[in-house]
């Protein structure tokens, strides 16, 4: 894709997790954006993805609209500099609530099932899903004191629901979830299940690109040259529930 200028005559460029590749390369309002799409696992190492991150923006020559499409993600976007240029981010914990929707979705997910671990085709590619860490925990530390990792990781949770955008992607993806399911039911005798997400809100992040900054609300995070990303962007935000009737700040577990 070719970089195009929005109406504030800024290249729009989004940088954004590779598990988006398919739903952002079929969006028409991302065919005017230069778009780079980052390796899964950095979800893994936050300070990675923070550097990897940073060094796109820092590449960039021309003062551009810099649409991120991650969440906080475990403190990995907190200190990146824009530099010249403007950043918009959703305003979430996790990439759960791009899967969702909204972290709105997600909150109410979290208050129907506060004890459910939502699974997605991003965790299935780069192996971050609780299989594959105890696995590798057991390579590193050995049979007893993997297993007391693990549970003091995975303990808490009660549900494991895998999530994806398309039915396409959920048949795709499904055969590697209910593995993970079946171990997980064996190690703490979690229950499956499935829901199709929404691409809603990365569709509004890329928007975002055309409209501008100056029409966001409470869902993005806007940072401008300059300026930096701070954790507390993102953390107890009142946000606004689907019939915008209440607001709730409770913050999910990861």
């Amino acid at each position: 894709m070719s970089p195009e200028t929005s109406g504030s005559h800024k290249s729009i460029v989004i940088i954004a997790c590779a598990v988006f590749r398919d739903v952002i390369n079929a969006y028409p309002g991302a065919r005017d954006a230069t778009v780079v799409f980052m390796d899964y696992g950095l979800h893994l190492t936050p300070r990675k993805m923070r550097a990897a991150i940073q060094e796109q923006i820092d590449a960039l020559a021309a003062p551009s609209m810099v649409m991120i499409g991650f969440g906080l993600c475990g403190n990995g976007l907190a200190g990146i500099q824009p530099r010249c240029h403007t950043l918009v981010i959703p305003r979430i914990d996790d990439c759960v609530s791009l899967y969702l929707g909204s972290r709105a979705a997600y909150l109410d997910a979290f208050q129907a099932g506060p004890a459910t671990y939502y699974l997605t085709p991003g965790w299935l590619e780069c192996g971050g899903e609780p299989m594959s860490e105890h696995r590798k925990c057991v390579d590193q530390y050995g049979l007893e004191k993997a297993g007391m990792v693990s549970d003091m990781l995975y303990g808490k949770y009660r549900n494991v629901c895998f999530v994806a955008f398309t039915p396409e992607e959920m048949d795709r993806y499904r055969p590697r979830a209910l593995e993970v399911a079946a171990f997980c039911r064996e190690h703490w005798g979690w229950l499956y299940s499935e829901r199709l997400g929404s691409d809603r809100l990365i569709r509004r992040l890329i928007d975002m690109g055309r409209i501008g900054p100056e029409e966001a609300d409470g869902e993005f995070v806007i940072v401008k040259p300059g300026g930096e990303v701070r954790q507390e962007e993102f953390l107890l935000t009142p946000i606004l529930s689907g019939d915008d009737s209440c607001i709730s700040t409770t913050k999910s577990p990861k």
